[in-house]
């Protein structure tokens, strides 16, 4: 039985959308979503769907939201029943909603959006490259890529990508036709999150700030971002000038990086495991663990760091952008090059030097391990010049602020609306 929560749909004439995701869990994809049903909802009859209510509603829109009651995990054998209940079920949802247009998040969705595809365009939204992306191994890995991606996305109305250097990969790899391809980027509450960030740290965190040049960086400790290089780089940087660096968020790597640090002789403080009366400025590394409003951390530092090893189109980087600070990023596919150098395509050979840009650095990637030693010091003499040089870190601290107008959900949601309409039928728009 589908279990709804908030479940009233609307009886006027806009049409129906249903937004698709597996889980309501902490994410930036999660993050995308909820901007997409709130934003999408100001014209459109906005369902969400989710395959079970196991993970809490991090990210609430206040829009109707339908689980389909369908757990995860088991067996093999279990796992390809639920799939192919959430198919069902889903398709029958479509059918009682008399859903126009269907737009799923995430792999998961996108194969029971598709499968369960009746008379309603479907729409896939790719959050980041597939190529590249080194969750996605072994022998799943491998029937994803070589099976499920490429006899599934190009049955789809339309894949949306969220920047414009994933299109080549679902062209060339997984055979979508160059006509149902759009690459639409994520949109960042640009207006909220410079409010927010102009929110005092507390006196402890203020005079961490006020001793030192700041570096922050944002984001889950996980695989994908790639932290643990940034403390080689920064234990590098010490030697030559003092700073501090702060991590925002937390994950599943967040001892290792830890004890990486203290390995690296870094005095390091974690806010999840000590008192809050022991923070002081004599630590090196700040881990502050998740925080409401992150973006108080990321003003007042002299420039956002951000090592991923790849990305879709990083909310992360966008919001300090927006903040007004100066940012330093990997070359990784894929995001970053569009946002800090939109009018320069994708190096045919990875980046191997620092490349500072209209509206910020771009860096060498930090996950060959052959050029590895190279790499760090080429970051370790970017961010040297760069904590040197107030004049350079206000040039990008300005066009890095202007160039973060260009993803206001106004800009953005515009770009959505008129895909929207081309899909639906003419008495629908």
């Amino acid at each position: 039985m589908l279990q709804s929560n908030n479940m009233t749909i609307n009886s006027d004439s806009q049409p129906r959308l249903l937004l698709i995701i597996p889980n309501r869990g902490l994410g930036g994809a999660q993050r995308v979503f909820h901007d997409h049903s709130v934003e999408l909802s100001k014209d459109y009859q906005v369902t969400e769907v989710v395959f079970n209510e196991d993970d809490a509603d991090l990210y609430p829109s206040g829009n109707p939201v339908v689980s389909l009651g369908v757990p995860g995990g088991g067996s093999p054998l279990a796992k390809a029943q639920n799939f192919w209940q959430r198919v069902r079920r889903l398709r029958e949802l479509k059918k009682e909603l008399a859903c126009d247009v269907a737009i799923s998040h995430l792999e998961g969705a996108d194969y029971i959006n598709l499968l369960s595809k009746g008379h309603e365009k479907v729409v896939l939204l790719i959050h980041g490259s597939k190529l590249h992306d080194r969750n996605i191994s072994g022998a799943v890995g491998w029937l994803r890529k070589q099976v499920l991606m490429p006899w599934l996305y190009k049955k789809a109305d339309k894949v949306v990508t969220v920047s414009r250097d994933i299109i080549p990969e679902m062209a060339e790899t997984f055979g979508v036709a160059s006509s149902k391809l759009l690459a639409i980027n994520n949109s960042f509450e640009v207006e909220k999150v410079r409010e927010l960030s102009r929110e005092p740290l507390d006196a402890a965190m203020q005079a961490v700030y006020d001793t030192a040049p700041v570096l922050v960086t944002s984001g889950r400790l996980a695989v994908q971002k790639n932290q643990a290089p940034l403390l080689d780089i920064f234990a590098a940087l010490l030697k030559r000038q003092p700073a501090k660096l702060v991590f925002v968020g937390d994950g599943e790597l967040r001892e290792p990086l830890v004890s990486h640090a203290q390995a690296l002789g870094l005095r390091v403080y974690q806010a999840m495991s000590q008192p809050a009366e022991t923070l002081t400025p004599n630590y090196d590394v700040y881990f502050v663990g998740m925080q409401k409003n992150p973006f108080k951390f990321i003003r007042p530092a002299a420039a956002f760091v951000f090592p991923s090893a790849w990305e879709g189109f990083p909310m992360a980087l966008g919001e300090a952008m927006t903040c007004g600070i100066p940012v330093v990023s990997t070359d990784c596919p894929t995001g970053p090059r569009e946002m800090l150098a939109p009018t320069t395509d994708a190096p045919k050979v990875p980046l191997r030097q620092a490349e500072r840009t209209e509206f910020g650095y771009l860096m060498p990637m930090l996950t060959e391990p052959a050029s590895l030693t190279a790499d760090i010091a080429c970051w370790t003499d970017a961010l040297d010049q760069l904590l040197r040089d107030r004049t350079t870190q206000e040039q990008l601290a300005t066009a890095a602020r202007r160039r973060s107008n260009d993803f206001t959900p106004e800009h953005i949601f515009a770009q959505w609306k008129q895909l929207i309409t081309s899909l639906l039928p003419t008495k629908a728009r």
